[in-house]
């Protein structure tokens, strides 16, 4: 079974930076869109970032836009997300997903996830 594997999360100041990166454990059939949520303790798991297979479709949440970029390695079959500028309110467990089975990206309906990786952004 296909699993998406994230790292890069960890403990950052605010305003500082820092690089996700996902890769699958396996094949990905398909030319798959791919995307990144975020889910904060006691909250829902929402919308952070999206990317066509081709790259040249982007979609962000309002709240991460011109701070978070999201970009991918289709020899590889992997998708970063670099984040800028970090906020307190951006804490969370970051979660990667391939294959959206929905035509709004946004949603959480996707075919792969991620066990996802912890950013904790401090004062």
């Amino acid at each position: 079974q296909v699993q998406l594997v994230e790292s890069g999360g960890g403990l950052v100041r605010t305003g500082g930076s820092r690089r996700l990166s996902c890769a699958p454990s396996g094949g990905i059939g398909g030319h798959v869109a791919m995307a990144w949520f975020r889910q904060a303790p006691g909250k829902e798991r929402v919308f952070v970032a999206a990317i066509s297979f081709r790259g040249d479709v982007t979609l962000y949440a309002d709240s991460v836009k011109g701070r978070f970029t999201v970009s991918r390695d289709n020899t590889k079959n992997t998708v970063d997300l670099q984040m800028n500028s970090l906020k307190p309110e951006d804490s969370a467990a970051y979660y990667c997903a391939a294959g959206p089975r929905s035509g709004d990206w946004g949603l959480p309906v996707y075919n792969y996830w991620g066990q996802g990786t912890q950013v904790t952004v401090i004062s």
